[in-house]
């Protein structure tokens, strides 16, 4: 049962943790207690890896913060829903714990959501430490095109030219605030009330989804259910990228690509043509990319 509007938080903050103890701390001390003059935030940590002392640090330092583990790894999708299903806010952000955020970003976001019914998620811009933007905040639902162009490097080579940009949208100017085809999972903040008609059921993520692909797949139900998928560049917060999975990536990078094809699959493959046409397309994607990846001697086989 919901609280009286008077008795409940105005904004409830799900994080994931997943061998988070070094950037949890950070994490929580960047979040405000309340906001709008005086309304309470709520924060809930869902632990995917209740054994590497993440828990500890919250208990010890975060008493505020209500700590949520079912002692194993649930997913991202699923460990999110659990934590959704805590919550009591008006407005609902979905929050990596390798972000560090500000009540600036917040608020602005909580402000144009509350004036604007048509948006049904928003994103800040996300940078990471060394101060260059995150991609990935900002995206198209790709075409083939676009997956090729990010796989073959012309993306990279001509960042301006929109032919040529379509994924990333790095064409357009990061300070400006437009709609997008899809925002990252690591910052999803949403209205109460369009989570709960995309997820009738109290499941926003999709738990077929284990880890990746989950924010693209909420990003088309909701454009599917009428609303807007706005990035503003106007504010910030900072995205830590990768630390929660790094030490994980061999085995990450190409559940990635097979991630998002499954979730072309859901959405695009309504026919045998349509579904032997994405997987064709996102395992050369994925061959590609890897190719690249080993030539240029780097491991940044990412899609997004």
């Amino acid at each position: 049962m919901l609280l009286p509007m008077s008795d409940r938080p105005l904004l409830s903050i799900v994080i994931v943790a997943y061998k988070s103890r070094d950037e949890i701390g950070p994490c929580l001390r960047s979040l405000p207690r309340s906001l709008a003059g005086g309304k309470a935030v709520q924060v809930v940590v869902v632990d995917n890896s209740p054994d590497d002392g993440t828990g500890g640090v919250i208990r010890n330092d975060f008493p505020w913060v209500e700590y949520v583990t079912y002692g194993g790894n649930l997913g991202f999708g699923k460990a999110n829903n659990l934590g959704y299903s805590r919550t009591k806010g008006e407005f609902v952000l979905f929050l990596n714990p390798d972000t560090v955020a500000n009540e600036l970003a917040l608020a602005h976001g909580l402000e144009r959501l509350r004036s604007d019914g048509r948006i049904g998620l928003i994103s800040p811009r996300l940078v990471r430490a060394d101060g260059s933007m995150d991609l990935a905040c900002r995206r198209s639902i790709p075409t083939a095109w676009d997956g090729f162009c990010r796989a073959s490097g012309l993306a990279g080579a001509f960042p301006r030219v929109a032919v040529f940009a379509g994924y990333n949208l790095t064409h357009l100017d990061p300070n400006g605030t437009y709609t997008v085809g899809a925002i990252n999972g690591a910052f999803m903040l949403a209205p109460r009330a369009v989570l709960e008609k995309v997820a009738p059921d109290g499941r926003v993520f999709d738990e077929n989804f284990f880890m990746y692909g989950d924010d693209l797949d909420l990003c088309l139900r909701v454009t599917q259910a009428g609303k807007r998928i706005v990035y503003d560049g106007r504010v910030q917060i900072t995205h830590l990228k990768g630390v929660s999975v790094a030490k994980d990536f061999d085995a990450m990078s190409e559940a990635i690509f097979d991630a998002n094809r499954d979730v072309y699959l859901k959405h695009f493959g309504t026919s045998a043509w349509a579904r032997w046409k994405y997987r064709v397309a996102f395992g050369a994607w994925k061959k590609i990319s890897l190719l690249r990846a080993r030539w240029r001697g780097h491991r940044q086989v990412r899609p997004v």
